[in-house]
């Protein structure tokens, strides 16, 4: 398999900033970035290898899950961490567009790979996957539902302190206008289908956004034909937001696994913006924390 992965990138420190390409450090917005673009390495390409002690060699392994990948960065002026990303294997695709609208030069990256690969990925660069079947789940969704519909993985946060904690952070939003008119939820809204031995649901959400989508070749063409492909919109939340989910909105049933198979489909966001600020550990059980 061939995957194409484009990748928004573009770091301008300002204290009042609110996303973490603006308000992070360098070093750890360069380590977020390095842990993004290695997931992809490690989990989905030939870099992995088993060691065999008895005969003194490395082996390759895991032949069957790896794939051809290639990873576009996409950069606008001097604003981005490249130096902080050596020994990567990174295309640098450098723009002169608004940072804010990069995300909409993925899409063009992404289009121009038509022909020449199987799944086309888009995700921010504070995002880290960590299951090596991600793509074989949705081969596998897709030849359950229809290419009509688009499964997107659950982001979430960890945190270790003060007690360890997993948080789905993307779920149902605030506002109830938040989207309103985008999607038609109501059509086949929770689905299912046996996998790994148990049934797992997946469910229409008013909050499809994961930061990411991944599509296979016919789903890409698709949505590239739209006249609204890689045309800037703020229309869903804001510009990086519409980047993300808007066009898969428009254009696809999207669905993420049902709350109780959240981990089927996952994706680990590396810039925390809710553990930590929002929850608090409940007095006398270690092991809880509650919202506030």
């Amino acid at each position: 398999m061939r995957i194409l992965f484009a990748i928004p990138h573009y770091f301008a420190p300002n204290p009042a900033g609110h996303y973490g390409a603006e308000r992070s450090p360098p070093e750890a917005r360069a380590l977020a970035t390095r842990l993004c673009l290695s997931s992809l390495r490690l989990n989905f390409s030939g870099a992995q290898g088993l060691l065999d002690g008895l005969q003194g060699k490395l082996h390759a392994a895991n032949e069957d899950l790896s794939a051809t990948i290639t990873i576009a960065l996409c950069t606008t002026g001097d604003s981005h961490l490249i130096a902080h990303l050596a020994g990567l294997g990174v295309d640098h695709v450098r723009t002169g567009a608004d940072p804010r609208l990069l995300g909409f030069e993925c899409h063009k990256v992404l289009r121009s790979g038509l022909g020449q690969f199987d799944y086309f990925a888009y995700l921010e660069d504070d995002l880290r996957i960590a299951d090596a079947l991600f793509f074989t789940k949705l081969i596998w969704f897709n030849a359950q539902f229809g290419d009509t519909a688009v499964l997107q993985p659950n982001r979430f946060e960890l945190a270790a302190e003060p007690a360890a904690f997993k948080l789905y952070i993307d779920g149902n939003p605030h506002d109830r206008r938040f989207g309103a008119g985008l999607q038609r939820i109501d059509e086949q809204r929770r689905i299912a289908a046996p996998a790994f031995g148990r049934q797992v649901a997946f469910q229409r959400v008013d909050n499809p956004h994961s930061g990411c989508f991944f599509l296979n070749a016919a789903q890409l063409a698709r949505w590239a034909s739209e006249p609204d492909f890689a045309v800037p919109s703020t229309a869903f939340c804001g510009p990086l937001e519409s980047a993300a989910t808007l066009g898969i909105m428009r254009h696809f049933r999207v669905y993420k696994p049902a709350r109780e198979n959240a981990a089927f489909l996952e994706i680990e966001h590396l810039d925390p913006r809710y553990l930590g600020r929002h929850l608090t550990p409940v007095a006398g059980e270690p092991t809880s924390l509650r919202w506030e």
